[in-house]
């Protein structure tokens, strides 16, 4: 599987799975960043700027831009929810091959990849590993046992609490990746959401990407008689009769204006946004995504999960 998705991501990114992380001060490395006065014994002559010092009359030097080890983070949304399928993979298998594809893409040297699972038990923080043993792990994931619900009186899963967990535990600024369906614990479906918040304060510090997992049968009741429905959160139970044109045109809206809502909150958070499903190639999608990031006009200059573009 490992191989395959590796292979996947290398045909749909090529060239872009390389480079170093650009730091954000500056400081020891080698790309000229400004250009200064010169100082004898606090500058190296080496780094003389002859045309600048031609054109003025007095030497400069330029100073460069530090250059660092990318530290990424994934939290990966392990809920009950996630166990939840009706195409060709389940939502909890497409979230660990997205964060396996974002190991694989922010692999270089020096870089490190750390995965926290939010569960019913609360969120498993795994130590960073190099990117690629970090894409293997989270794959292995896709081996384990579905989740069960959360026992009656334990504590929902929360992404909100999650988030914010993830911002104080990890707060050097790096890429932060949350793979989820955002499927609120308490049933909101309209803003505000409980994660919007987190979320902003994050990508105020971190280059942010939201990867929304979503199952076509979440977005529309197929015609097939009635059908008992269980809330995987809270385990609570409900026939649905879908052969009722007028019940499968509401909860299409409904669904429709869910994604319309999550996707303005997210704008609004200032992330970056991505909607994967389960019967669409994923990894195109995400491919398609990032190259669209990666070259546009205005996009921002904070690090990248495209580690060789500047």
């Amino acid at each position: 599987m490992f191989a395959t998705l590796d292979l996947a991501v290398r045909r749909r990114l090529p060239g872009r799975l390389h480079g170093e992380q650009a730091g954000l001060t500056l400081g020891s490395g080698t790309d000229p960043e400004e250009i200064v006065r010169y100082r004898p014994g606090e500058h190296d002559v080496r780094r003389m700027d002859w045309n600048v010092t031609a054109r003025v009359g007095e030497p400069h030097v330029w100073r460069p831009q530090a250059t660092h080890e990318l530290e990424a983070w994934v939290l990966v949304d392990d809920s009950p929810s996630m166990a939840f399928g009706t195409a060709a993979l389940e939502k909890r298998d497409l979230a660990a091959g997205a964060a396996a594809a974002i190991g694989l893409l922010t692999q270089g040297p020096g870089n490190r990849l750390g995965a926290g699972y939010l569960t019913a038990g609360g969120v498993r923080w795994e130590a960073p590993l190099p990117c690629r043993a970090a894409a293997q792990r989270a794959l292995r994931r896709r081996g384990g046992d579905a989740p069960t619900p959360a026992p009656p009186r334990a504590e929902a899963p929360d992404l909100a609490r999650a988030i914010r967990e993830l911002a104080a535990r990890h707060p050097r600024p790096g890429v932060r990746v949350v793979v989820s369906d955002l499927v609120e614990a308490d049933g909101r479906t309209d803003r505000p959401f409980a994660w919007e918040v987190p979320l902003r304060r994050l990508a105020a510090r971190h280059e942010v990407l939201l990867v929304e997992v979503v199952d076509p049968r979440e977005l529309e009741l197929p015609d097939v008689g009635v059908l008992t429905l269980r809330d995987p959160e809270s385990g609570r139970r409900r026939e649905v009769a879908t052969s009722d044109r007028r019940l499968r045109e509401r909860y299409a809206a409904a669904a429709a204006e869910h994604r319309s809502a999550t996707a303005a909150a997210v704008r609004a958070a200032r992330a970056q946004h991505v909607t994967l499903r389960t019967d669409r190639d994923w990894v195109r999608d995400l491919a398609r995504h990032l190259h669209r990031a990666a070259v546009r006009p205005n996009a921002r200059t904070a690090p990248s999960i495209t580690p060789g573009t500047r």
